[in-house]
């Protein structure tokens, strides 16, 4: 119980920089914009998945928090977004290197998650167009903060303890489901085999928590799962990013497109990996 809430906290406060400066930068745009600026981020939302491929794929989930809050602010496309969470590796890195995981074998994975992401954010952008709206009036309006009465550092800081208490509250009770569950229910409903593998890894991929990239790395490590049934649930595992999506994001029919193209991209890369290698 005492781990479950310690982890919860741990986890929050890794997340605070990415919160701070997200909201320091919508701020800024929000009182600082000028049309220049605004043409600048239009022209550079046509290349955005391969930004968000890219950074996605930095160790941890910061980058998908903060995406999640770009686009619920209108900066960022569906097709970046994406492409973030689908690159996004969260803990796998880390088991991987103290696992004595092959150097080459770290980077492959990790550059077809990019791949992924990258294909997969350019379809998306091109059949769903988003205009840009930096106006983050509602942000406030939801959480009753006043920022006009606030320079924008201050305002920053109140956003970002209002969302910290928000995924803290969100990351102990997640953290408590999956300890009264038991991570070995979990393991065992994925190395039971069947087509139904795939469909399983990208659902606890899905699972806002640190602990499915743990669970779905270490059974590939030790044979237990195949190569594609990992990268199923690797590919939706996008940390608290989509937690953060539903919170922020009001267009709730955009949500769960965004979950259901994530959870088919998964199931289906799945299955493709394993029929071709």
């Amino acid at each position: 119980m005492l781990d479950c809430l310690l982890d919860g906290l741990v986890d929050t406060i890794k997340l605070l920089p990415y919160l701070f400066i997200t909201f320091l930068f919508l701020e800024f745009l929000e009182h600082k914009m000028s049309k220049k600026t605004e043409k600048l981020i239009q022209k550079n939302q046509k290349l955005g998945p391969i930004y968000g491929g890219v950074l996605g794929a930095l160790p941890q989930c910061g980058f998908s928090t903060i995406s999640s809050n770009l686009y619920s602010a209108g900066i960022i496309t569906m097709g970046t977004l994406i492409a973030v969470f689908l690159s996004t590796s969260d803990e796998m890195l880390p088991i991987m290197i103290s696992e004595n995981a092959d150097l080459l074998f770290i980077i492959k994975v990790i550059g077809f998650k990019v791949i992924v992401g990258i294909i997969v954010g350019f379809i998306v952008d091109f059949f769903y167009k988003r205009k840009i709206d930096t106006d983050i009036h509602h942000m406030c309006d939801d959480d009753h903060c006043h920022c006009e009465e606030h320079n924008i550092f201050i305002s920053s800081l109140i956003h970002t303890l209002k969302i910290a208490l928000f995924i803290l509250g969100a990351n102990i009770i997640i953290n408590l489901i999956i300890f009264y569950i038991g991570e070995d229910s979990f393991k065992n409903l994925l190395v039971s085999g069947g087509v139904f593998t795939y469909f399983l890894s990208s659902l606890i991929g899905l699972i806002p928590n640190c602990a499915s990239s743990v669970i779905i790395t270490e059974l590939y490590l030790s044979n237990l799962i195949s190569l594609g049934t990992m990268f199923a649930g690797l590919l939706t595992g996008s940390g608290l990013g989509i937690l953060l999506l539903f919170k922020n994001n009001k267009n709730k029919k955009e949500n769960i497109m965004i979950l259901s193209i994530i959870f088919s991209v998964g199931v289906l890369i799945g299955i493709i990996v394993d029929i071709l290698i």
